[in-house]
């Protein structure tokens, strides 16, 4: 089969694979739609900190935002999967530790993480082999391109729940990107009035075009009271202002991270009375995702800026815009197109 191959920083390009068989436990699935993601970008230009962990390495096959169809089982897996539409968790625990008992797979020591920790090929490619416990169904509402932002809205999903948020709260989202946007459409669906500070005039412009009317730079932003913060920029300043900026006793939820290390005062938060919650990952949200976009309450389709071929993905890997793409920050990739 055909699969995208990273080689080494900026060398990577389609090559001829062999096509994954189901192991015991595990399905192989059809991939019909993946999104490139900011870690995938990380890898390409050798930046990733698992490289300099020795939690990766090259070669490497990317993609971990995923949606397919089942196409073959392995021995002890529900035949009911067979020909079901799916996304699958990125995070895949040893199934035996204390943190995966306990149901925190995500952040198994052991863990594999598709197409970026370990050694688990990724989605760019015709086809995927997966633990059949790693599978979420999806409905026929949610079609490929969307079923491919159940990951990312899985991490922006659990954001805006840390976030704690009520309706008629105010909420202020740090960085317009993909889980930025989901984030604040989340938080949106929670009720909240939800306000987003960027950068770049186009990624303000089309945050207002989602429906956003309080868009703001750092400098613009308005004096007013914010419940809750969420950091999902890659700005090392960003999580100490976040923290200036939220109100007593409201909440702080960091999911973004920049390349250099972030620092807070503990003081303001213990003085402050507030609570602050990290996320890694997307895992225990994924469900009610799904739910949310088969209902309609969270639309995330709009991000998606272009649908490239697999010999497209190192120029999107490098940066490079598709011609013709959308004002939105994802691109996703069909496996058959050419």
């Amino acid at each position: 089969m055909r699969a995208y191959v990273l080689n080494a920083p900026g060398q990577g390009g389609v090559q001829e694979v062999p096509a994954p068989a189901a192991a015991p436990g595990e399905v192989v699935v059809d991939v019909e739609r993946v999104g490139v993601c900011g870690t995938d970008m990380e890898f390409f230009t050798g930046d990733m900190a698992y490289l300099h962990q020795g939690n990766s390495s090259y070669p490497m096959r990317l993609g971990h935002e995923w949606a397919g169809t089942v196409a073959s089982l392995g021995s002890g897996v529900d035949s009911a999967w067979l020909g079901r539409r799916v996304m699958g968790d990125t995070q895949l625990g040893d199934g035996t530790c204390r943190r995966c008992r306990k149901g925190y797979q995500h952040v198994c020591e052991n863990r594999y993480e598709l197409g970026v920790r370990g050694d688990r090929p990724g989605a760019l490619a015709e086809q995927v082999a997966v633990p059949a416990t790693s599978l979420h169904a999806l409905p026929d509402s949610v079609d490929s391109a969307v079923g491919a932002l159940v990951e990312p809205g899985g991490n922006a999903f659990r954001a805006a729940q840390g976030a704690a948020l009520a309706s008629g709260d105010r909420a202020l989202v740090l960085g317009p990107g993909t889980i930025g946007l989901l984030a604040a459409m989340f938080a949106r669906a929670a009720g909240a009035e939800v306000h987003l500070m960027g950068r770049s005039e186009d990624s303000l412009a089309f945050a207002r075009s989602l429906g956003f009317e309080h868009v703001w730079t750092e400098d613009s932003l308005p004096d007013q009271p914010f419940d809750a913060v969420i950091d999902a920029s890659n700005a090392a300043h960003l999580p100490a202002l976040a923290l200036d900026l939220v109100e007593p006793a409201g909440r702080v939820v960091y999911i973004g991270l920049a390349g250099s290390p972030s620092h807070i005062d503990t003081r303001t938060l213990a003085l402050k009375d507030v609570t602050a919650v990290g996320v890694l990952s997307g895992s225990p949200g994924l469900d009610a995702t799904i739910a949310a976009y088969a209902s309609g309450a969270v639309n995330p389709r709009p991000l998606v800026a272009a649908t490239v071929s697999l010999e497209q993905v190192s120029a999107v890997l490098a940066g490079e815009r598709p011609e013709a793409a959308g004002p939105g920050p994802k691109i996703h990739v069909d496996p058959l197109l050419s």
